[in-house]
């Protein structure tokens, strides 16, 4: 035991490094750091040649007559909503041949965040220096002037390729989106608002029942009774407090039972007009739909639901106002989601690559890489020259 407890003091203090230890390492060791700390920046370097990429930018301003075509929520809609088009386009082999890679990227949040940034009429710090002035700054901070998108690539050409590529995602993406939603709300109407009209109609027509039975009492009433009393002794009786519609005259209730008749006549055939809008609802929806599961452009797609459009206003008679109303309504929401996502997110000027990017990132971090790794290397070699040694004595 005594021997152990003597042989532990020596073996700490083997294990102990102190300042001149460290010293003598560097001394022994900083041709090899150096070397390797060249090799490592080399290759770094030569990394950055050959897997260097390109960026691209393209700025896409946010007009539209004198508006502006997206909003901060509908943005943010978007940014969240592009992402999963792009991965669903994937899933169904639906995305361009020589895009597929960058649809890859496209189908992360993280992605958009990075690469579709939104500049607003007043940034952050203009907001907070000019914060109590005037209401309008609210709205000016989320008002969006233009998005600056950005895509990489292995050339020069092939970036800008890829940016334009983002823009057209961007434009028809965003124009599929709005259009399936649009689309949905429709074909909701058709469901509930449907049976709601339903509803009515034959409520209205219960009602109408009962109002014409009303009014075939009373003619049979005032045939017993010719004499009803004069409009001074309804006078009086209302004044008296009977101001029940009984104590009218035949004739004056009779009218009134014929107005009740006529208005709920007008109703009924309002409420079939609805219906029978809701039907051409129907009808437009049963061409619109297997259109959306065909493309995922929401340009082209707009187009051909206007073409839908007008084929159903050629086969609408002359006189079918309602008709002619959901149509017109139609039209311009087809309209307004075509200019939005063409006229209203345009480039002003071509997409513009700054060259490769990273250069020094890539060469900085091969150098300190290999660096490490040497000095790890010796560190090893130097501890398990000590462990060695330790257990020859």
């Amino acid at each position: 035991m005594s021997d152990n407890l003597t042989m532990s003091p020596d073996l700490n203090s083997a294990q102990e490094i102190s300042l001149l230890d460290i010293v003598n390492f560097l001394q022994a060791s900083w041709k090899k750091l150096i070397l390797a700390s060249v090799v490592g920046a080399v290759l770094g370097l030569g990394g950055w040649f050959v897997l260097g990429s390109y960026s691209a930018e393209y700025v896409l301003l946010n007009n539209n007559n004198n508006s502006y075509a997206l909003d901060l929520v509908s943005w943010k809609i978007l940014q969240k909503s592009l992402p999963n088009l792009a991965d669903q386009m994937i899933e169904e082999n639906k995305a361009p041949e020589n895009q597929t890679s960058l649809y890859r990227e496209m189908r992360d949040e993280r992605w958009w965040q990075k690469n579709a940034v939104p500049s607003y009429a007043l940034s952050k710090a203009d907001t907070k220096d000019l914060a109590g002035i005037s209401k309008d700054l609210d709205a000016a901070s989320t008002t969006i002037l233009n998005l600056t998108l950005t895509a990489t690539g292995s050339s020069k050409e092939q970036s800008i390729d890829n940016a334009r590529a983002v823009s057209q995602f961007l434009r028809s993406g965003g124009a599929y989106l709005q259009l399936r939603s649009l689309l949905n709300g429709y074909e909701s109407q058709t469901i509930s608002i449907a049976a709601e009209v339903q509803q009515k109609i034959a409520n209205a027509q219960i009602e109408l029942g009962y109002q014409l039975e009303r009014v075939k009492a009373l003619e049979e009433l005032h045939k017993r009774y010719p004499n009803s009393p004069t409009g001074t002794m309804v006078n009086q009786q209302v004044e008296s407090g009977g101001t029940n519609g009984k104590y009218l005259p035949l004739t004056s209730q009779i009218i009134a039972a014929n107005t009740d008749i006529n208005q709920s006549k007008e109703d009924i055939v309002r409420l079939q007009r609805r219906l029978d809008q809701i039907a051409l609802t129907k009808t437009f929806l049963d061409q619109a739909l297997p259109l959306q599961d065909q493309t995922f452009d929401g340009l082209l797609l707009d187009k051909q639901l206007l073409d839908i459009e007008s084929s159903l206003r050629a086969k609408l008679a002359s006189d079918d106002s309602n008709g002619v109303e959901f149509l017109n309504e139609l039209h311009a929401q087809l309209l307004a989601i075509q200019v939005r996502f063409t006229k209203g997110l345009e480039a002003n000027t071509a997409p513009t690559s700054s060259g490769k990017k990273g250069m020094t990132k890539s060469t900085v971090g091969g150098l300190a890489a290999a660096f490490f790794l040497m000095l790890s290397v010796l560190l090893g070699g130097r501890v398990w020259q000590t462990i060695k040694s330790g257990g020859a004595k």
